[in-house]
């Protein structure tokens, strides 16, 4: 739709005047010089006139040959679909014209800016999508090209390659779970199941469950504190436990051996608590940080992956978590240890049925 426009009459006016001045004066000289004051009447009637042709034609011209240009930017300029620029009625004033470019440049270099930076995060998606996938892809790959090639026909051979390709499988089939988890997430198609639950109880489960896989690294699993009273929060129980799930065993994996995965539960505000999962692993360097929840980010750019995962474990908790409408935040130094937290709202002790 073409755009509306507002015109502005200051430059025909200040010009036609500039004119009608120059011309007063020429007349007026003219009738001190021959002593003609009787023409004064005429002067002044015929400045009137002047002033008046001049705006007229000024005007005109101006519409024609500046206006008419100046709406026809703007509304080349609207096919850009920016929702900022002449959202209204346009002005053909200069000064408003050049403040309104400027902004539409500055708002437009923004958007570039913001497109560059989608574009990388795009690539490095990308990258690591194919970089999970084919890891297991080429693995299952490899073990039925051998049975293929004649392994077959040995029966433990054939047992043990099968098994390693059905856990290829798995880590697939681990992957495209957790993308549909996210994407359910992401848009906002997976319902929260909120309940009233012992945090503290939960926390303690989640240690029995990783007890053993803190063990091959001799890390220790504790609470900060003895926890003598129930903490009841209201949230999801499952998700929750998916969570604290994920970042205890990030800690296990990037902890030292001989190390701590450390769980605080603290009151915040009146109704919130805050939880901590703290450890005293290698850490995450700092311009990692702002990166580490997106899909498949790896801090470790060598192209392998030491430990098993889908990629997709801290991406996951930071949508969980901010469905909740709570917030997730983390502290790390390198060779000192990271600190995950998240907050939950707290409740009393649930009435019992």
């Amino acid at each position: 739709m073409a755009t509306k426009l507002r015109k502005s009459y200051k430059f025909a006016f200040r010009s036609s005047l500039y004119i009608t001045t120059c011309l007063f004066l020429l007349f007026f000289g003219w009738i001190w010089f021959l002593d003609q004051w009787n023409q004064w009447p005429l002067l002044v009637l015929a400045t009137g006139i002047v002033l008046l042709i001049s705006f007229l034609v000024i005007q005109f011209r101006v519409e024609k040959f500046i206006y008419k240009r100046i709406k026809k930017i703007y509304d080349d300029v609207s096919l850009l679909e920016s929702a900022s620029f002449a959202t209204g009625p346009i002005t053909t004033d200069m000064a408003t014209l050049t403040d309104e470019i400027e902004k539409f440049a500055k708002d437009k270099r923004i958007e570039i800016d913001t497109l560059k930076i989608r574009e990388e995060y795009r690539k490095d998606f990308l990258g690591n999508v194919s970089h999970e996938l084919k890891t297991p892809l080429f693995t299952v790959q490899g073990y039925i090209l051998t049975l293929l090639d004649g392994a077959m026909e040995d029966k433990k051979v054939r047992k043990k390659y099968l098994q390693r390709a059905n856990k290829g499988v798995e880590r697939l089939i681990y992957i495209i779970k957790d993308l549909d988890l996210i994407t359910k997430l992401e848009v906002g198609d997976l319902s929260l199941e909120l309940s009233d639950f012992n945090i503290i109880e939960l926390i303690q489960n989640i240690f029995e469950l990783l007890e053993m896989k803190a063990a091959r690294k001799k890390i220790s699993l504790t609470f900060d504190m003895e926890y003598k009273k129930p903490i009841y929060v209201r949230a999801d129980r499952e998700k929750i436990q998916q969570v604290l799930t994920n970042l205890i065993v990030n800690s296990i994996k990037y902890g030292q051996v001989d190390g701590t995965t450390e769980v605080s539960v603290e009151d915040l505000i009146r109704n919130k608590v805050i939880i901590r999962v703290t450890d005293n692993g290698e850490g995450i360097p700092k311009q990692h940080i702002p990166r580490i929840f997106e899909r498949f980010y790896r801090v470790d750019k060598s192209g392998s992956r030491k430990e098993g995962g889908s990629g997709l474990g801290l991406s996951i908790v930071k949508h969980i978590i901010e469905a909740h409408g709570e917030k997730i935040y983390v502290e790390s130094v390198v060779d000192v240890g990271s600190e995950f937290s998240f907050t939950l709202e707290k409740v009393k002790k649930p009435v019992a049925k």
